[in-house]
């Protein structure tokens, strides 16, 4: 399960990182509520840790901003303020539970279990989102890309990656924005990492992965014109 953490204190969030990737989930931290949106935008979270207190914008405004456009995931938040007003403005705007600081750790794992479970189990019915480029799908709460129909296994990496592409479809994407959103400000990836995963995103898409073309010196574009072709200058 994807789970996004939202907090600026470095050392509570590596304390949370580390305990909840020893439990099986996929962990992925914003140290500001602007940039949890971004990233909550681009990969679609399963769950989300959201601490109150932040630079910029405030927890509740996190939380707010997503109830108002639409988004159900299931938000935990996190607070120092152990009051009952603090509690009660969450809940009211749309977080589902809350738990103040300091915490038990399995406490915060039982509460994170009954809101996965709540959701599978209440699911509210609405219809999957679906990124669409020829003949290339991708269902971002499924994690499921398809090709023409036909399913292909692709990495959490490389879904990330195409999951960019199809949100900014036609449009150049730099080699430092692929960076910037997938890989993180967290991580020190290699030189040549974005290129190692555009050739193998290209490999598995198939004849669909021409789609995907390189702009010398500037970047990449998944081009969503029919029909799929290699055009001059590109590769």
């Amino acid at each position: 399960m994807n789970l996004l953490i939202i907090e600026d204190e470095g050392p509570i969030a590596d304390f949370l990182r580390r305990g909840l990737s020893a439990e099986g989930y996929f962990v992925t931290r914003a140290e500001d509520g602007e940039t949890g949106l971004e990233l909550h935008a681009l990969h679609g979270f399963d769950l989300i840790l959201l601490d109150v207190m932040l630079p910029g914008i405030s927890g509740y405004e996190v939380c707010a901003r997503l109830r108002a456009g639409g988004d159900r995931t299931p938000v935990l938040m996190l607070t120092a303020m152990g009051g009952v007003d603090e509690r009660v403005q969450g809940l009211r705007i749309g977080a589902d539970d809350y738990l103040s600081k300091p915490f038990a750790f399995d406490e915060l794992l039982a509460r994170l279990e009954a809101l996965s479970r709540r959701t599978r189990t209440t699911g509210d019915g609405a219809m999957q989102e679906v990124l669409v480029c020829g003949e290339i799908e991708y269902r971002p709460s499924a994690r499921q890309v398809t090709v023409n129909g036909l399913a292909i296994t692709l990495t959490r990496r490389e879904r990330n990656v195409l999951h960019l592409f199809l949100t900014k479809r036609d449009s150049l994407v730099s080699r430092e924005r692929l960076l910037n959103s997938v890989w993180g400000v967290n991580e020190d990836p290699q030189v040549n990492v974005v290129d190692v995963h555009i050739a193998r995103l290209r490999k598995k898409l198939g004849p669909a992965g021409r789609r995907l073309r390189t702009v010398r010196g500037e970047g990449y574009i998944l081009g969503c014109a029919e029909p799929a072709q290699i055009t001059p200058g590109g590769s």
